[in-house]
């Protein structure tokens, strides 16, 4: 069983030399559980009940301390296809710099509960802000990754009180990809997604999010997503990532981001034209999307308090795949 480890995955993502092939996917896959029970994370991790639409989950989520503190805090909010692990050369990185670094898994992600309802930016607004009462932080750097970048907005925009500044890392959501995509039934969805092979998902990865790193170091997101398939309750989770997907078309954000008064920075990959739902817009209007970076500039230039970075030759994982650069446009940025 693959299981994460954070020198090993540090080595592997920064050291790992673009060549290396790897296998197909024809070997049997032990099973995780669909909240990623067998699939290792960096740090501890804890749960906090939560209760949405009437339901009892479960949030799972990192909280690393520093050895030395700041006394400042970071919350890191990941991306959709990927569990809040892969922020381990962050969480590093941010603590050693002195801050406390939280790092959640959403509602219907990673190691927190499927739900049996829909996914919705505002709870997981709520969710996320009831995290921070329970360990009782008052105001914190909100640091964000593609979906999460959404949800950060989100936030930002519901509790500026509770948010000192806001980094959005390769976000998505800076167009509204209604005026591309038609809707689609969430039941033709599922079928589709049930349909997509390992091999496929990787390609889809590397393809989507022209993803600059080695092709080992894409193995973990496969298995984290693959290995459930065996579960009894796999349909339960790809019914919550559907929703997820859903969600990300339903309850744009595009319309809000200018309206951020607290310091926000952007840092896009140069080569991230990653648009949610391109291959089902008209073949007429998919060359307009994912415009990422260009989006990004123009919002923060409406902006009272923004900036953009882009860093070339850099696709979606921008952290992973230049984490000097972002190391620096980090840190600098928070350090203000």
């Amino acid at each position: 069983m693959n299981r994460i480890l954070p020198v090993a995955l540090a080595a592997a993502l920064l050291t790992a030399p673009l060549s290396f092939a790897y296998a197909a996917d024809t070997t049997p896959r032990e099973p995780y559980g669909i909240a990623l029970e067998g699939f290792a994370y960096p740090y501890p991790v804890h749960l906090l009940p939560v209760i949405n639409d009437g339901e009892q989950l479960s949030m799972a989520y990192m909280d690393v301390a520093p050895e030395r503190s700041n006394g400042r805090t970071v919350v890191l909010l990941h991306g959709r296809n990927f569990p809040s692990s892969y922020w381990a050369p962050v969480i590093k990185m941010l603590s050693e710099a002195g801050f406390r670094v939280v790092v959640p898994d959403q509602i219907g992600f990673g190691k927190s509960s499927k739900p049996q309802g829909e996914l919705h930016f505002d709870t997981l607004a709520r969710n996320t802000i009831a995290l921070l009462d329970h360990l009782k932080i008052d105001k914190a750097e909100v640091v964000a990754h593609s979906l999460g970048g959404m949800l950060g907005v989100r936030i930002a925009r519901a509790y500026p009180d509770r948010v000192a500044h806001l980094v959005l890392t390769a976000p998505i959501g800076l167009e509204d990809y209604r005026l591309y995509v038609p809707p689609t039934p969430t039941e033709k969805i599922i079928e589709s997604e049930d349909k997509l092979t390992a091999d496929g998902y990787r390609k889809q990865l590397q393809t989507n999010y022209a993803i600059k790193l080695p092709p080992d170091a894409i193995t973990p997101f496969v298995d984290a997503r693959f290995n459930m398939k065996g579960s009894p309750d796999y349909p339960r989770w790809l019914r919550a990532f559907v929703s997820s997907g859903q969600m990300i078309y339903r309850e744009p954000v595009a319309h809000e981001v200018a309206l951020i008064t607290e310091p926000t920075l952007f840092i896009m990959g140069a080569d991230d034209h990653n648009a949610p739902g391109r291959p089902l817009a008209p073949e007429a209007l998919r060359a307009k999307m994912g415009q990422n970076a260009e989006l990004a500039k123009a919002l923060a230039a409406k902006m009272p308090n923004a900036r953009t970075e882009v860093i070339p030759n850099t696709g979606h994982l921008v952290f992973l795949e230049a984490p000097e650069k972002y190391r620096e446009l980090v840190l600098g940025f928070l350090g203000r």
